[in-house]
């Protein structure tokens, strides 16, 4: 079922996920290409964002801040769009825009839920380092984490997409960086490419060992996106006024039972409470209105000088995405994800 002009490919939520997603729980149809009313514009996708989030949003309660698709809806999700047809003032045929079209080839979006991109040499980046998960990184370690300069600055999932740049930031603000991530491979490119001190293993033996070999002086920040097992091992480490951002923990999206592990609570919260840890969670749609300008100066000034390095997984085609989605929850992307719906 390739994308055509006459028809309008989706994917939508077939079944409830009962731990980790299948391939049974997304269905790919088809439907007519809407037409915008007044105030819209019909929008193409060229290129999509697969995101750990959206496995919160396939259960029925969904989050605080956003709710629980329903069963036969189109799976949401960030896009870059070309807009096909104009019925707002604001844009025209042609223009580039960024949009949440969702998993599907065409869409109608009010033309005040738009933000224009101009002629961005690499669109796809707007949904990356250029957007969202890029800002993510830059409000959580900046704002939160705080990080001096000869700190120690740690930070899970580091060559995914908000924690490579989590860890690139954290270097030209003169910390020292240790990345822990999956795989040989992930850690040396967070070494040798993006410039990290130090990476570790999640996969291999006695991660809290080696963790505490790496980090001699503890951990002054700590970037959580994963928990689970990691934040086990990051938690002795902490030192005394330690900064831990958390903006996700996909360690646990999948969970659909209580762990069989011991309970770790009353170890967290005397750490809290006797290191005078900061721990905060952030949402980052709370911080466009004030931070987002900041944020793009900020990021292209470092892009254009070569100080950011931005990579990106990219999976050609809609109809694979449900595979792709499936194996970032396993860990098995390498940057941030981007579906190619079509070429551009």
């Amino acid at each position: 079922m390739t994308q055509d002009a006459s028809t309008n490919r989706r994917i939508v939520l077939a079944a409830r996920p009962h731990g980790m997603p299948t391939a049974q729980d997304f269905r790919l149809e088809q439907a007519p290409i809407p037409a915008p009313a007044e105030g819209e514009v019909l929008l193409r996708t060229l290129y999509l964002s697969l995101d750990p989030y959206m496995r919160n949003l396939m259960d029925e309660a969904g989050t605080e801040y956003a709710p629980g698709l329903a069963l036969g809806q189109p799976m949401m999700g960030g896009t870059v769009s070309r807009v096909i047809d104009s019925r707002h003032p604001g844009f025209g045929p042609g223009e580039l825009v960024l949009a949440s079209a969702g998993w599907q080839d065409y869409a109608v979006a009010a033309g005040d839920t738009l933000t224009a991109l101009g002629d961005l040499p690499q669109p796809s980046l707007a949904l990356g380092g250029l957007g969202m998960t890029g800002f993510t990184a830059y409000v959580g370690l900046l704002d939160i984490g705080q990080p001096q300069p000869g700190e120690t600055v740690a930070v899970a999932a580091a060559t995914g997409a908000v924690g490579a740049v989590v860890g690139q930031i954290a270097r030209l603000k003169g910390a020292r960086v240790v990345g822990i991530a999956g795989g040989a491979d992930k850690c040396r490119y967070a070494v040798e490419e993006l410039g990290f001190d130090a990476c570790l293993d999640h996969r291999a033996p006695n991660l809290a060992g080696r963790l505490a070999a790496a980090c001699p002086d503890g951990i002054d920040v700590y970037f959580e996106n994963v928990g689970g097992a990691v934040l086990d091992a990051v938690l002795p480490r902490l030192n005394h006024h330690a900064r831990v951002p958390v903006c996700g923990l996909i360690a646990h999206y999948n969970d659909d039972a209580a762990p069989a592990a011991p309970d770790r609570r009353p170890q967290l919260m005397a750490s809290v409470l006797q290191k005078r840890i900061r721990m905060q969670g952030f949402v980052i749609l709370d911080h466009y209105a004030e931070r987002f300008d900041a944020f793009r100066a900020d990021m292209q000034a470092w892009l254009d000088a070569g100080r950011i390095t931005l990579r990106e997984d990219r999976v050609e085609g809609l109809e694979h995405a449900p595979a792709a989605f499936i194996g970032l929850l396993e860990g098995r992307n390498f940057g941030k994800l981007v579906v190619r719906v079509a070429p551009d």
